[in-house]
This record gives structure tokens, sequence and C-alpha cells, in this order.
């Protein structure tokens, strides 16, 4: 069995994490894999697998040294600044941490002759999901509304270009909302002062916060609150597995949707984690967001047809579980 080098940035992170836990796991390849992580919001003991390296991704030289010794044959690209709100107050650290550094880590595989790239996009580079009812497909309409989503969606514009002009395949994975936790409890979202709406109301439900707001409730959906496609981490993490497989194996460059093709409302994943918890936890009612899309729903069949990608985590009660368990785990490193 030939031994593959891959470089995973942003591996001690909430996805990354699951990504590498599969990887280092995956009796039918041999990966040789080297993690780089600031840890700024990552933490070390969530790099199960792998040589981790600590260090900035700006630090180019020395990055260009790591790809002289290790010889990669793919990427696999998580480091990025992910808070929306952060990014409109904020947006010169998105472009330089989002498109800039892809871009510079873009250059360097063009210079040493790495042929497979893996890109964390998102759903964000839809905008307000007006094309198509709030259904996303890859080749309709982008219109990002804030410099998150565009710093995103730059980066697949420079991978898309640099796959014409040079020797690199490419697969960028448009995630949708991302839940939930390891099944086997191995490894879970850690970020601090996460805003993902199953890990806030987790913790409301496990005593770590009092109470949990609810952004808007008149919204034209069946229950006045938004709808989103929630999908579990480990499903997405095995969407990468499949996509190195796919770029390994020869596979030409793609944009493929990460979701279930199904939405749920607001108030029914708060109502999701309520049963699972049986915690009856306040929820305070308050004004709609700024820039919040009704309904963000993927059209998922690309990534069955392309990938053979099969969701294995499909329900939102599961997906509340792991993310539940998960913050007990938490709680009681803290003690």
């Amino acid at each position: 069995m030939d031994s593959k080098n891959i470089l995973v940035t942003g591996g001690a992170g909430y996805i990354g994490s699951h990504v590498l836990n599969l990887l280092g796991q995956d009796k039918n390849y041999n990966y040789n894999i080297t993690v780089l992580d600031n840890l700024s919001t990552g933490r070390k003991k969530s790099v199960l697998f792998g040589e981790l390296v600590v260090e900035n991704l700006e630090n180019t030289e020395f990055i260009d040294k790591l790809f002289t010794d290790k010889k990669f044959d793919a990427v696999i690209h998580f480091i990025g600044s992910i808070v929306v709100p952060e990014s409109v107050t904020d947006p010169e650290k998105y472009y330089a941490n989002n498109t800039e550094n892809s871009l510079n880590l873009l250059k360097l595989c063009k210079k040493h002759g790495v042929k497979n790239f893996i890109f964390s996009s998102t759903a964000a580079v839809y905008g307000m999901g007006t094309d198509n009812g709030g259904r996303c497909v890859e080749d309709g309409l982008v219109n990002p509304i804030n410099p998150y989503g565009r710093s995103k969606l730059m980066t697949e514009w420079m991978l898309e270009d640099f796959s014409k002009a040079y020797d690199l395949n490419y697969v960028a994975l448009r995630y949708f909302n991302v839940a939930g936790a390891n099944v086997e409890g191995r490894v879970g979202q850690c970020t601090p002062n996460a805003t993902h709406l199953i890990k806030i109301a987790s913790q409301c439900a496990t005593g770590q916060r009092e109470k949990m707001q609810l952004f808007g409730t008149e919204y034209p959906t069946s229950d006045g609150t938004c709808v989103r496609d929630y999908i579990h981490v480990d499903d997405l993490a095995f969407a990468h597995l499949d996509a190195l497989k796919y770029l390994l194996s020869g596979g030409t460059s793609q944009v493929l949707n990460c979701g279930y093709g199904k939405g749920a409302t607001v108030k029914e994943v708060i109502k999701a984690v309520k049963n699972v918890s049986k915690v009856d936890f306040p929820v305070e009612e308050v004004e709609p967001r700024l820039g919040d899309a009704v309904e963000l729903i993927s059209v998922a069949d690309k990534i069955r047809d392309v990938l053979g990608w099969k969701p294995r985590y499909n329900d939102l009660e599961l997906i509340v579980k792991t993310a539940l368990d998960w913050e007990e785990t938490l709680k009681k490193e803290k003690l």
C-alpha cells in the first residue's frame, strides 16, 4: 500500500479534528499526516492522529520549508475565521486569514507540485438563498452578503483559476449547518464562545448557560423561525475522506454541497434539544439579526453522484444527543 503525505491545516479545530480522527483510523489507506495549527481556537488534545506543528499560516518561510521536507501529496485546508458578525466589523481579518493565507498556500502548492487540494468552504456563499426558493445548488446563484462569505467565495475562485492554469485539482466543500460531535465521543466542538445553535442550546441544557436567545419569530416559515440544513460533523468528515480518495485516484475539480437536503426550524432544533436532554431551559425571544436568510437548504445530489458519499447520521435527535454527550464530557474535564 503506497503511503500518502497529507497536510491538514487547522486540524486541531472542530471539523478538522473529526477529519483527523477518521483519517487516522482508515485501515484501507496509509496516510502520513501533518497537522498545522496555531491553537488559537483549536486544542492540542483534539489532535488524535498525525504530527502537530504549531505555527501560523502567515509564516510562509516556515511553511515553505515544511512543504520541502514533507513532500505533500494533498492539502486539506480548514484554517479560517468563521464568525459572521465579526467579519462585518473586522473585514481585514477575514480577507487576510481566509483569502490571503489561502492564496499563499496555493502558491506553495504550485511551487512544490502538490496536485490535490480540499477546501473548507461554506453555504454562506449563497447569501440569502433566494435562488431556487431557498434551495442551494452548486451552479446556481452565489451572492454572499458578508465578508466571511465573500472571503470564502474568493478562495473558490482562486482554486478554479489555479486549477485551469496549473497542475492542480481541488474539491471545495460547501458546508451547511455543521453540528454534533463524534459518535464515539472521541472529539467534539471546543471552540470558545461558539455561536452554533445546537452548541448553545446544549450548553443551556447542561447548565453551562442560563438561557439562550431566539432571533426573530415572524419569518414566513411553518413556525416563524429560520430554517437550516443541519449535517452531523462525522458525516461531513466522511465527505472529506471521500474527496481525498477521489482526488488521489485522479478525480477532477469539483464544488460540492455538504448537507442532507432537508431543513429544521430554530424552534424545532430547540425542541429537539429539550426532548433529548429532558431539560426545559429558558429561551428569550429577541429581534431578528440583520442579514439572516429565511431558509438555506442544500441540494446535495452532486456529492452523492461524484464522491459516492452516503450520510450515516441523518437524524436531528442523534445530532443533538452527540452534542449533549460532548458537553457532558467537557464539563467533566473542567472538574
